[in-house]
């Protein structure tokens, strides 16, 4: 039985991955559009909250808790699709809505329609990423996973930093224009208008999907075609509780780390540099494509390092890393005396504080059945978008409303909600090494 498992993973390894890679490129640029259409909305903070009388706090629940309320309806339901359905046809019914709900945002006139808007634009992180990652996971072999899961993450950084550039540049040459008039819309000022410009983009790359990728071959024991219920879902990370707790818990806090400092960034320069939205864009990011992207490559590397070494944790630690590697410059960037400094330190944080995007995702994988995978990871991105995006936006915002009671003090606001959730992150993570150890030997027994 050995050697047949062995000639299996030998077959895999030697296997031709050139379809994969196209796979894995088409899903990283639906994830970087993901993000575009998410992040762009950090860029245009003033005029939002001057336009719609909003306070930081009121932002950051436009920011974050739309995405969360939309995935603790949908995200499991949708995942349970992935595990038994058509991935691809599930990713590009995703993609066009959260295209369209982008675009959607610039017609909101109110807190409360711009909040419900977001809601819809949520609907990318519930169809794309559970589906990928067990895509991803079918058509590549173990020792490879962590370098295609870094990849597909990536996108996550290249939309980000996209989104700043290329939304400062937008914003600036909108607002030249002043206000617009679209049929059956009405007026727009250049903020909605930006939502137009970046969001409908998005539908080619839907229609792409839809009519290039086909569904890989699950690997692994398979439950049939209905696949497991939530219920048996649930029992399963009930028998594994020890390293799943350390997994939603460590990585959910590691995302707040990771979105405390990069939803707030345009505020923090806005408001303590002498910058306009196009510098600000231009800097940040440039710093994301580097140091984000850099950040997400290299801890892929740096899990296939430590599992080819034997490692069956090599996730988990890797995680670790990242979130200790945080830390210090998490703590010291809005000390430094002036912009170049400051970007500097920042880069670091940003370039650690990714580790967790590829690494969640290859730890993910390897701790459950394949049928399974997209409702584990959907669980995840709910505790994901619920402590970290969430966590991240609003508690800066409170810091900076209510602790510190001044705009300017935002940066000291990021830097002490990163470092106390780097720090418990981390020791949750190391407790839980050994019984991730122990969950993912018991997976790789029964496949």
């Amino acid at each position: 039985m050995s050697e047949m498992i062995q000639e299996t993973n030998q077959e895999a390894e030697d296997k031709p991955l050139g379809y994969a890679w196209y796979m894995v490129t088409l899903c990283m640029i639906a994830y970087l559009f993901s993000f575009i259409d998410r992040q762009i909305v950090a860029l245009l903070i003033e005029p939002i909250k001057a336009d719609l009388n909003i306070s930081d706090t009121q932002f950051s629940l436009i920011h974050g808790l739309a995405f969360a309320i939309f995935y603790a309806v949908m995200g499991v339901p949708i995942a349970r699709l992935a595990d038994t359905k058509s991935r691809p046809l599930i990713i590009s019914i995703g993609i066009a809505v959260w295209s369209l709900a982008t675009a959607v945002c610039g017609t909101a006139r109110n807190f409360v329609q711009l909040f419900i808007a977001r809601m819809a634009v949520g609907v990318g992180e519930a169809a794309l990423s559970p589906a990928a990652y067990s895509m991803i996971s079918d058509a590549f072999p173990k020792s490879k996973l962590g370098l295609a899961l870094g990849v597909y993450s990536m996108g996550s950084f290249l939309g980000a930093g996209l989104a700043y550039i290329i939304g400062g540049v937008a914003i600036e040459m909108v607002a030249q224009l002043g206000v617009v008039e679209l049929p059956f819309v009405g007026e727009l000022k250049p903020w909605q208008m930006t939502f137009f410009i970046v969001g409908l983009p998005g539908l080619l790359i839907a229609a792409l999907f839809f009519f290039t990728v086909r569904d890989p071959e699950r690997k692994g024991v398979q439950k049939g075609e209905d696949g497991y219920s939530i219920k048996e879902v649930l029992g399963y990370i009930g028998q594994n509780k020890g390293s799943f707790t350390a997994h939603y818990v460590g990585f959910g806090l590691l995302a707040l780390v990771l979105y405390a400092l990069m939803s707030w960034a345009p505020a923090f320069f806005l408001r303590n540099f002498e910058m306009s939205t196009r510098e600000v864009g231009l800097y940040l990011g440039t710093l994301v494509l580097f140091c984000n992207v850099g950040g997400v490559l290299f801890s892929g590397w740096l899990t296939d390092f430590f599992t080819k070494r034997g490692r069956t944790d090599a996730a988990m630690l890797s995680g670790i890393i990242g979130g200790l590697g945080a830390l210090i410059p998490a703590a010291l960037f809005p000390f430094m005396p002036d912009l170049t400094t400051t970007l500097a330190v920042l880069g670091v944080a940003f370039f650690f504080a990714s580790f967790p995007m590829a690494t969640s995702a290859a730890a993910l994988q390897v701790m459950a059945p394949n049928q399974m995978r997209a409702q584990v990871t959907a669980l995840f991105f709910l505790f994901m978008n619920l402590f970290g995006i969430t966590g991240g936006a609003t508690l800066v915002a409170l810091g900076t409303d209510y602790l510190f009671q001044d705009e300017k003090a935002v940066g000291f606001s990021m830097a002490l909600t990163a470092c106390i959730a780097a720090v418990i992150a981390a020791a949750v993570m190391s407790k839980g090494l050994k019984p991730f150890r122990v969950t993912v030997d018991k997976v790789r027994g029964e496949s």
